[in-house]
């Protein structure tokens, strides 16, 4: 690549253990960026924004300001027949925001199934021949399990090498593991896969001493030491897997398309098995296309980046996103968390294309096994996501990408301002029922204020409610049951139905437990509470059901007390407040029977949340020559 020169290079001193690595490192520099300055003069030649996107974005835009004034308006219009006091105030502006943050999936995703239903695409079709330049495979690993990385791995390096593209792919173990043990497991690992494929797919391995920056930096550690051999790297996540055509697709496209900074796929989520993680299988399989259909119509080439299962330009990644060390104390201090949006970002400021694939078929991760392992995981993206309330002001940032850094926020955010909604709600039940109004606040007066409201409008915003949140999986499953592929491997329209109607009975016992927790987390953040950097659990492994009690049992009294208290003060209330309150009592039973392998398959057997790729045969299912035990037993030879 221009400018770059190879050049021997001692590490030892960097790496821990024994590493594999290329003879001569080929360095690039990677500078912080300065997000408090910015020179539009920098970026690279810029392009005109796409007509079909600017019609994307103001239909968007537009779809979720006309439903949250629908919205706003009946919930004022059910609290105003009296006298309108503070707290209602409140309520109404609590659920503006809200429905404000659910109105713009909805429209979102109504845009995602237009564009489906009729086929228009806004990105190039990804080309079937050409130059694939230099690639690197990127797999950063913490602690995690090597039979089932390598496993992996190795089938996609037969993939590459059955294609005839093992000379443009080169595979790179990028190990932050803490435990030397554990390293030293890796290790043999390594060595393994050099030898299955020498001479015909290179296969690197280094174990990092100091694992500065977490995962950012682990991936500029290699940036600035191997970058310059290479075109283009594809970063992946201990659970990832793409197929070959997809990797070798997404290099001829970035090869094709100059200004293209990031190209991102959809990883769909497979290869579970508990009950929890078959659920968010079929959501991603089933709701996913709809709404990333949508996202990529109206982000265009201002998209965003979701950290793996992506191709990266390395050379404009080194040059433009950098990450700098944020002014303050942990958790807003320090290194940044989640850094694939501001990556992302910075390399649209930089003017680079940053863009999403929705179409393209082979491209997976694996999902937490328990709504326990979705909430440590989750701990973590709290902090990071907040994190970014300090990074969305940064100077030159696209306007998109300020949007995309506030819905990371939001995300976690909209968790408290739901509880905090619920909560005011709560009270003008109880100051309804228990303090005397004022008939005559003016003085004297012929006919006095009375406190009531309207039930048929209220009748009516909660229908409008409930079209805006269950809309987007409505249009999944019709979008599914148009592609025979889909319908088939769902089992069919009925199980389609089933599965929709199973997900969100389940989904709405879990989410009130899922906001007390992000809630929770969101109070931790602010308070100062680091998050620390924990592995996540790969396997379907069921936590003891007393494991689940301890980390439960608070959710259970909130839901006792919540439930009490709104009966106390009416049956209205109580009834409002149900879903909630039985959501919480139920969170030991359905928490701990959710992460169970076995519900998992009793559901399979009663076709409730299959996927195609565990039912019918779908292109991607390549040969596996190794399997995890065929490669831990070559790793360990018996004495």
């Amino acid at each position: 690549m221009d400018g770059v020169k190879p050049r021997q290079r001692h590490s030892r001193r960097l790496d821990a253990g024994k590493s594999l690595l290329p003879k001569a490192e080929a360095p690039l520099f990677m500078p912080a960026q300065d997000l408090a300055h910015w020179a539009p003069g920098k970026a690279i030649s810029g392009w005109n924004t796409a007509r079909d996107v600017v019609l994307a974005r103001l239909f968007v835009f537009s779809a979720t300001l006309i439903l949250t004034a629908l919205g706003t308006h009946e919930i004022y219009q059910v609290i105003s027949v009296g006298s309108t006091s503070w707290l209602q105030f409140v309520f109404a502006g609590l659920f503006a925001v809200t429905f404000a943050w659910i109105a713009f999936s909805c429209a979102s995703s109504i845009l995602g199934f237009w564009r489906m239903m009729t086929g228009k695409r806004t990105t190039p079709p990804v080309p079937t021949s050409g130059p694939m330049g230099r690639t690197a495979l990127l797999m950063p690993i913490y602690n995690e399990d090597p039979a089932r990385v390598y496993d992996t791995l190795e089938r996609m390096a037969h993939e590459l090498v059955e294609q005839g593209a093992g000379k443009c792919f080169d595979i790179f173990v990028l190990s932050d593991t803490r435990d030397a043990a554990a390293g030293k497991r890796e290790e043999v690992f390594a060595q393994q896969m050099l030898r299955f494929f020498a001479g015909q797919i290179h296969f690197y391995y280094r174990r990092r001493r100091e694992n500065h920056h977490r995962k950012a930096g682990n991936i500029a550690d290699f940036v600035e030491r191997f970058g310059g051999a290479y075109d283009q790297m594809i970063i992946l996540d201990a659970d990832s897997y793409m197929a070959s055509d997809v990797m070798i697709g997404l290099a001829r496209m970035m090869q094709a398309d100059p200004t293209a900074g990031i190209i991102q796929t959809l990883p769909l989520l497979m290869n579970r098995v508990t009950l929890f993680a078959r659920l968010q299988q079929f959501a991603s399989r089933v709701y996913g296309p709809v709404i990333t259909h949508g996202l990529t119509a109206w982000h265009g080439r201002d998209g965003n980046y979701w950290g793996h299962n992506a191709i990266i330009r390395v050379k404009a990644f080194a040059q433009a996103a950098g990450l700098p060390e944020l002014e303050g104390r942990k958790p807003f201090g320090g290194h940044i968390l989640s850094h694939d949006f501001i990556e992302a970002a910075l390399m649209r400021r930089a003017g680079w294309g940053v863009y999403m694939l929705p179409d393209l078929v082979g491209s997976y991760e694996e999902c937490p096994p328990s709504l326990i392992d979705l909430a440590g995981r989750d701990r973590r993206w709290c902090q990071g996501n907040l994190q970014h309330m300090k990074i969305v002001g940064a100077k030159g940032l696209h306007w998109v990408s300020r949007v995309h850094l506030i819905q990371g926020i939001m995300s976690y955010l909209a968790s408290p301002l739901w509880l905090i909604f619920m909560l005011t709600g709560l009270g003008l039940s109880a100051q309804a029922q228990y303090i005397r109004p004022e008939y005559f606040p003016d003085g004297f007066g012929l006919f006095p204020k009375w406190p009531v409201f309207d039930p048929e409008r209220a009748l009516q915003l909660f229908g409008l409610t409930m079209i805006v949140l269950f809309l987007p999986k409505i249009l999944g499953v019709v979008a599914a049951m148009r592609d025979p592929l889909i319908r088939r491997g769902c089992g069919g329209a009925r199980g389609l139905v089933k599965s929709l109607l199973a997900e969100i009975l389940v989904s709405s016992l879990l989410s009130p437990v899922m906001m007390m927790i992000q809630s929770r987390f969101v109070v931790f953040v602010l308070l100062g509470r680091d998050s620390g950097w924990a592995s996540q659990n790969r396997g379907d492994d069921a936590l003891p059901l007393d494991d689940v009690a301890k980390r439960h049992w608070n959710h259970m009294i909130e839901g006792f007390m919540l439930g009490s208290v709104a009966l106390v003060v009416s049956w209205q209330t109580f009834l409002w407040l149900l879903p909630i309150a039985a959501g919480l009592m139920l969170a030991i039973p359905v928490s701990w029977g959710s992460g169970q392998a076995i519900a998992g398959l009793w559901a399979r057997r009663n076709k409730l949340f299959l996927i195609p790729e565990e039912t019918v045969a779908v292109p991607v299912d390549g040969p596996r020559p190794h399997s995890a035990q065929e490669l831990t037993d070559l790793a360990e030879p018996a004495p």
